[in-house]
């Protein structure tokens, strides 16, 4: 990670630039590196935050995405943000869109990216094993076009987190709840300006999802990006930032 974390009311962030308000949200596996690029390319014009989901640190009894709302909601009040563009990718999506469903007033516009919420085909299938080094070197790679993407760092780090049973738990009930919370019903009260940019190889939440997502959101435009899986904005940030900024600037907005 090449940006300092802070910490304030027990919660721990990224907080890069001053200006109007982009809010990042991770996936399941997800780390605040992986928002790197977008933060170096934005942070001169806006204030980018990223706050570190507490997915490992809830007990799996209280692990879901209930939980992770309420989180999220503290978290923007504690940080007293009014008006911002969400983002969210895979899980941090489906947190995202939840949020929006339930506060509409303070999100401006909604970034998805390879989002939960609809269908996702977890970790490839199955759910994680513990003690196996191959297999979690094969499922985060599962999560790229190009596997030379998960790097020995990343695939240590999840190697690690998954050495602990609880974090096991905690993740494996995390991505059931997710699994279980189908948004389909709910997706057309969504009315805000809504980006969806996917990999058009995602091989976890398939291009047909971006199509379901875009179809039942009213006010979305589908952006896919070529030989790329599941992480845009880590595989492919460039065009990532590039497709982000157009829309941005498109539906730029001011605060009275």
């Amino acid at each position: 990670m090449n940006f300092s974390l802070k910490q304030r009311d027990n919660f721990k962030f990224i907080d890069e630039g001053q200006g109007e308000v982009i809010l990042l949200l991770h996936g399941l596996f997800g780390a605040l590196s992986n928002w790197d690029g977008v933060i170096e390319n934005f942070k001169d014009r806006y204030r980018v935050i990223i706050p570190m989901l507490p997915i490992y640190d809830m007990s799996p009894r209280e692990a879901g995405l209930e939980a992770l709302v309420l989180f999220l909601e503290k978290f923007i009040e504690s940080a007293d943000l009014k008006g911002f563009t969400l983002v969210g990718n895979s899980l941090g999506g489906h947190i995202a869109t939840l949020y929006t469903l339930k506060h509409p007033a303070p999100v401006k516009r909604l970034v998805l990216t390879g989002s939960s919420g609809l269908f996702e085909n977890g970790m490839g299938g199955s759910y994680p094993k513990r003690g196996s080094y191959e297999y979690i070197s094969e499922r985060v790679a599962y999560t790229f076009y190009d596997p030379q993407i998960a790097t020995k760092e990343l695939i240590d780090e999840v190697f690690a987190t998954m050495a602990s049973i609880t974090k096991c738990m905690s993740i494996v009930a995390v991505a059931k709840s997710a699994q279980r919370n189908n948004m389909s019903k709910e997706l057309h009260q969504i009315t805000i300006p809504t980006l969806l940019i996917w990999g058009l190889n995602d091989t976890i939440t398939p291009p047909t999802v971006a199509h379901e997502f875009n179809r039942l959101i009213a006010n979305s435009e589908l952006y896919f990006v070529d030989k790329c899986c599941h992480a845009p904005m880590m595989e492919r940030p460039e065009r990532f930032n590039e497709i982000m900024e157009a829309f941005l600037e498109k539906y730029a907005f001011v605060e009275i």
